[in-house]
């Protein structure tokens, strides 16, 4: 797994080993990024279930102002603090080593402007961490939340909420779901 494009272009980064992490491959992620591009500089960016840090790194070296990492992994924590490092953007990057349900209420940003969503996917968590997020100050109309989900998963939960889906983009066995709050008429 390497960075796709950016300050640390083509840096290679460090994986959890074993199958607790599921890294978002090379491809899929420079197709996301792609996809998403324009709202990375200067951006806030919230990389939740964050794994080896590779998503929250991508958007660091494209031009984030700040990423946030939340994670609970022992050795998924030292692999996000070795990549950080190696990248140079620990200085850019909070760290939040713990769960992400406790982990939400220690942000503390007046907006957040991506929020990356990437839970494992047989932990059924989806929709409990939309649920919290609709609850902190930073989630607002302008937040984009993108899930990384299993291509079968169904997104019926996110319109009971009070969210809408903006896009979809899939992938073989899996797809993106870009969600925003839904505005109010």
């Amino acid at each position: 797994m390497r960075v796709i494009a950016g300050r640390a272009r083509s840096l290679r980064l460090k994986t959890p080993e074993g199958m607790d992490t599921r890294p978002t491959t090379d491809r899929i992620k420079e197709t996301l990024f792609n996809m998403i591009q324009g709202e990375i500089p200067g951006c806030i960016f919230i990389d939740l279930f964050a794994g080896s840090g590779g998503i929250g790194i991508e958007a660091l070296s494209r031009g984030a102002m700040h990423a946030y990492f939340v994670e609970n992994g022992k050795e998924a924590i030292s692999c996000i603090q070795d990549n950080l490092s190696f990248t140079k953007f620990s200085n850019d990057a909070t760290l939040l080593k713990q769960e992400v349900f406790t982990a939400l209420s220690m942000i503390h940003e007046k907006e957040a402007d991506i929020i990356f969503i990437d839970p494992p996917y047989q932990a059924g968590y989806e929709e409990k961490v939309f649920e919290a997020l609709w609850t902190q100050p930073y989630v607002t109309d302008h937040t984009l939340l993108i899930l990384e989900a299993q291509k079968e998963k169904s997104m019926n939960f996110l319109g009971k909420i009070g969210y809408e889906i903006i896009k979809e983009k899939n992938y073989k066995t899996n797809k993106h779901v870009f969600v925003r709050k839904a505005r109010k008429e």
